[in-house]
């Protein structure tokens, strides 16, 4: 890879973490059960700021612990199982489970169930498409 030096230089450089890798692989699968979108954006956004620090020898920084201890709240129920499979230097999730999953098959379906009404998605599509038909009618003069 080429890469973007502290000082400002670019190099070259080669990096394997093949337990890293497949670890964080299992943790990613775990956490795509047992947190919502908002939080995992949320999480990889800072994760970016997190790597940024670390390289920067910023270790010990204010920032660092208070990342720290934002990571260790929202992933409290990242706990499960997951199977992976290795083939020449690839990693798959075969299965994955936990006891903090938020998919449940009762809510999910599209069909049937006693959480989720079809009827409320025609109301929640207007308003979350309110903002387009208001640009909309603005570009036609309306």
């Amino acid at each position: 890879m080429v890469e973007n030096r502290l000082v400002g230089m670019k190099s070259r450089g080669v990096y394997e973490t093949p337990g890293g890798t497949i670890l964080w692989a299992a943790a990613r699968e775990l956490e795509s059960l047992t947190l919502d979108r908002e939080t995992i954006q949320m999480k990889d956004l800072l994760a970016l700021k997190y790597a940024e620090l670390v390289y920067a020898g910023r270790w010990f920084d204010p920032l660092r612990y208070a990342m720290d201890a934002f990571m260790e709240r929202i992933t409290e129920t990242t706990t499960g199982s997951v199977t992976l499979k290795l083939y020449k230097g690839c990693v798959t999730v075969t299965s994955r489970t936990s006891p903090h999953s938020l998919y449940r098959e009762d809510i999910s379906s599209f069909e049937t169930g006693a959480i989720y009404n079809q009827a409320d998605a025609a109301g929640f599509i207007r308003l979350y498409g309110l903002p387009t038909r208001v640009r909309a009618m603005l570009e036609k003069g309306l």
